[in-house]
């Protein structure tokens, strides 16, 4: 490998550790239903979860729908973190031959 050849690998080596580091300190915030939103680190650690103070559990069944509700902002979190390292770091991915995303 030339010089100039692992200059331009140890560069890309370097944005895609910053760009790593961004995704994974970004919270990601998503709702569902109008009662839930959930914040989750870039690392799909969950952080929060928050539930409408108008909200009542009055049976078996807005307890199922609270919890479907969980379930459903939880998973746009996760897509939503998804969606952003492809597009931050699905350039490089291409340029070193796939398999890394």
């Amino acid at each position: 490998m030339n010089n100039q050849l692992l200059r331009q690998v140890q560069k890309m080596q370097k944005e895609m550790v910053a760009l790593q580091k961004e995704i994974e300190e970004t919270v990601f915030t998503a709702s569902a239903g109008g009662v839930v939103t959930v914040e989750m680190m870039g690392t799909k650690e969950l952080k929060a979860i928050h539930v409408d103070d108008d909200f009542e559990v009055e049976s078996q069944e807005d307890i199922k729908m609270l919890c479907e509700m969980i379930v459903a902002a939880t998973n746009k979190a996760t897509s939503d973190i998804d969606k952003m390292t492809q597009e931050k770091l699905g350039k490089y991915n291409s340029l070193l031959g796939g398999g890394l995303f």
